[in-house]
């Protein structure tokens, strides 16, 4: 199974994922266009933080499901769980050394129409 490091962009938090890559991912929800998100899906088994997890902040919204991880020092995102796969990761591609992005597919998911359950956040305005 191949093995790609990733790190931010400060180095400070670095993990691998063990995982055959058979797709990108992009998503249509307000923080995903906002972070311009292109990722790879992964299963939590698959991915491990090797250096600086005390350095991972934390951003929830909506449900608070989904958990989306940021470097504190730097500010890049690098994964996330995810809302409608709990049990899996998107990772930040451009975080991931050796990836050939031009080799794999890209499919757009639909985050836009997720149900918005927390009042503090109403969600983009209708049209």
């Amino acid at each position: 199974m191949p093995r790609y490091a990733g790190a931010c962009h400060c180095l400070t938090v670095r993990f691998v994922v063990d995982a055959e890559l058979t797709e990108l991912t992009t998503c249509d929800c307000t923080l995903c266009v906002k972070k311009n998100a292109l990722m790879a899906k992964v299963h939590e088994d698959q991915l491990a933080v090797t250096e600086g997890e005390a350095a991972l902040s934390l951003y929830e919204w909506n449900t608070g499901r989904a958990k989306h991880y940021f470097c504190s020092r730097c500010g890049i995102y690098v994964f996330h769980r995810k809302r409608a796969a709990p049990d899996h990761f998107g990772v930040n591609v451009f975080c991931l050394e050796g990836v050939d992005m031009a080799a794999l597919p890209v499919r757009a998911t639909e985050g836009i129409g997720m149900t918005v359950a927390d009042p503090r956040y109403p969600g983009p305005p209708a049209v």
